[in-house]
Order: C-alpha cells, then structure tokens, then sequence
C-alpha cells in the first residue's frame, strides 16, 4: 500500500530542494543534466535502447560517466536489431567497461524477450503511461526491479514525464533525511517516488518559482510538472552532501529543522 503525502511532508521536500538547489555545487551538476542528461542522453532516440541504457546506467560511478557515455554511444549507433542480434561473447565485451558483466547482458537478453513478447501478443509498450510501464518493466524484466523499470520508463518517455525515479541512496539515506519512513524491500523505491512525485505536483507553482528565483538555466516545460528539476536537486544533493557526510550536515537530522549549516547548540 502506497504512503499518503502529508501537507507537512511536501513543505519539508520543498525546503530540502530550495536548500539544495541554493549550493553553488548542486547547481552545476543539475544544469549540465537537465536538458539533456549526461546519463540518458536525447541523441539516444529509440525508445528500446534508451531503456537498455537506463538499465545499464545502475550501479556506475559517477567516476565512470566516460565510460558509460561510450557504451552508450556504441549501443545507440549499433541500433536495436544489431545489438539484440550480438552474441553474448561480443556483448560482454561492449558492457566490459562498466562492470558486472554477467547481470547486464542478462538484463539486455531479458528486456530484449519482453518486448519480442508484447509485439507478439499485440500489445503496444510505446502506448503505456508511465506508471503502466514501470509496472510491468519491473515484473516481466529479469534483473529490473522497481528501481530500474523507475528509470527505464522515464526515459523512454522522456525527462518530463512525470517520474521522479528513487535510486538506493534515496531509499537509504534521502528518505532518513527528511523524516520519512518506508516499508522494507524493493517497495520502498515505490513508495518514496509517490511521495517525491506528489510534492512536485502539489507545489508546482512554487518548484517554477524557485528555479526562476535562483536564475537555473534550465526549460522546464509549462505543461509538465517539474519533476525532472526536483529530481536531478534531490539525487546530487544526496550524492555530494549524503553518501559522505560532512561537517555541514547536522547529526541530529531529521529531528534538526535545518539541512545544512545547523543553529543547533553544539552538544
């Protein structure tokens, strides 16, 4: 059963990205990605090899952006027949650079069946909402799971469609962060995403706002909610600020108002 967003919930999501998104670090990395994301790259434009990409994107580095960029690129110029059609020896030499071999070119064989499947069976993946895709990406795909199916719908439907997808350190660290509490499992990357979506979409108005505020160079369209800004603050917030606490961050979180720079009394 998915949580239900309290007012007070979507006011403390709110502030965590006006505060993040103030970080001159943030900044950057949110602007160099959001109107055309290192990691899922519009040049892709086949909406089957933008879903191999998204599936192949987890668990890389952000040290390894070059290297999945190639693996990518090659991908996308091999085009879907070609590289579906590779062998697994020669597969396994293109996703080499990025590591755990075995499970991505499990992933590729397996995504590659389940869209064989759907066209057979007449069923159009193109035509599913997001929420549909993510659904059925993440019970028919072996090696998907909520957190990849989260990824791999969103970009094939493009940035700003609606998903904010949940990466672990959402579920881990993020979610401690601001006082929420999730079911145990592969659930929670379900439960946080509603969450996260509901704020931006309770608050659009204000999201734009701080954006313009703050004089983003980013185009957020005026018919979608900005889920793909709050996503990309959220998910750069929590890789330079969370993954590796600093002196910034307040140890007394979430029971602390403040994310960083804490008027707590030293204890």
């Amino acid at each position: 059963m998915l949580p239900v967003l309290a007012p007070e919930q979507a006011e403390r999501v709110y502030t965590l990205v006006a505060c993040a998104a103030r970080q001159p670090d943030v900044r950057v990395v949110v602007e160099a990605n959001h109107d055309d994301n290192r990691w899922w790259p519009l040049s892709v434009t086949d909406w089957r090899v933008r879903m191999t990409a998204a599936g192949w994107s987890t668990r890389v580095s952000y040290s390894m952006i070059g290297a999945y960029a190639g693996v990518v690129a090659c991908a996308d110029q091999l085009g879907w027949s070609d590289l579906t059609a590779m062998d697994d020896t020669a597969l396994a030499a293109m996703v080499r650079p990025l590591g755990l071999i075995t499970s991505r070119v499990s992933y590729l064989r397996s995504l590659s069946e389940f869209v064989r499947e759907a066209e057979t069976a007449g069923t159009d993946l193109t035509g599913l909402q997001p929420e549909e895709l993510i659904g059925v990406l993440a019970t028919g795909v072996r090696g998907a799971g909520y957190k990849v199916a989260q990824c791999a719908a969103l970009y094939a439907h493009g940035y700003h469609c609606g998903v904010i997808p949940v990466d672990s350190g959402m579920v881990s660290r993020l979610a401690p962060f601001l006082g929420i509490r999730l079911g145990p499992g592969p659930d929670a990357h379900e439960q946080l995403r509603h969450l996260l979506q509901a704020a931006a979409s309770t608050m659009t108005g204000r999201y734009r706002e701080l954006a313009s505020a703050l004089g983003y160079c980013v185009r957020i369209p005026e018919d979608a909610d900005p889920t793909w800004f709050v996503h990309l603050v959220l998910i750069y917030f929590k890789r330079l600020y969370l993954n590796r606490p600093g002196p910034r961050l307040c140890p007394r979180r979430p029971a602390c108002e403040d994310f960083l720079d804490c008027r707590c009394p030293a204890t």
